[in-house]
Parts: C-alpha cells; structure tokens; sequence
C-alpha cells in the first residue's frame, strides 16, 4: 500500500513541476521585445557576437535564463535583463524562442 501511494504522489508531483511552469509562446512573443535588440527577430541573431535563440531547447533557456538571476551565469546586460522576469515570463520566453525556427548561419 504505501509503494501505492508513494506512486502515486511521485506521480502527481511531476505532473505539478512540469506543467506549473509550461510556457505560453503566444505570451512569449509579446513578451520578446527586450530581446529582439540583441537576439534579433524570432530569436535568429542579426549579429554574430549575440547567441541565437531560436530553436534552442525549451529546458536550455529557462535554466539560461534563471541562471542569469540567480548568478549562476554573469553577463551584464543579461543579468539586468533577467532580473525584473518572473518564473511565467521565463516559461512564456523559453517557450517562444524554442517554437522558433533557427536559422542555419
């Protein structure tokens, strides 16, 4: 009985983390202007020096970006960038800059 449970609530606690934070790419999109100086349209860099965005996985831009919060990463400009975002902007985000199609150069 109590393997039963532990199932069952492992279960419903990785249902709960996975969709608690699912972004919208709809909300992203809105949400991209910031981004777009840098990181160009739908993520696809007008300038060599800044990553692209697009594409990239969903799980990579969300860590990238709490990273930046949280000081794991530096990056001047990204760090106050980061800063004001809260856990849906960095979902929404993530989840329109993955839907996107990478340019291949």
């Amino acid at each position: 009985m109590k393997k039963i449970i532990f199932c069952c609530l492992s279960f419903l606690l990785s249902v709960t983390a996975t969709t608690a934070f699912a972004g919208d790419v709809a909300q992203g999109e809105s949400k991209a202007t910031a981004c777009i100086a840098c990181h160009g349209e739908q993520g696809n860099k007008p300038i060599a020096f800044y990553p692209k965005l697009a594409g990239q996985a969903e799980k990579y831009l969300v860590h990238a970006l709490s990273s930046y919060q949280d000081g794991t990463r530096n990056n001047a400009i990204m760090v106050g960038q980061a800063a004001a975002l809260t856990k849906e902007d960095i979902a929404d985000l993530a989840a329109y800059f993955a839907a996107q199609d990478g340019d291949l150069f």
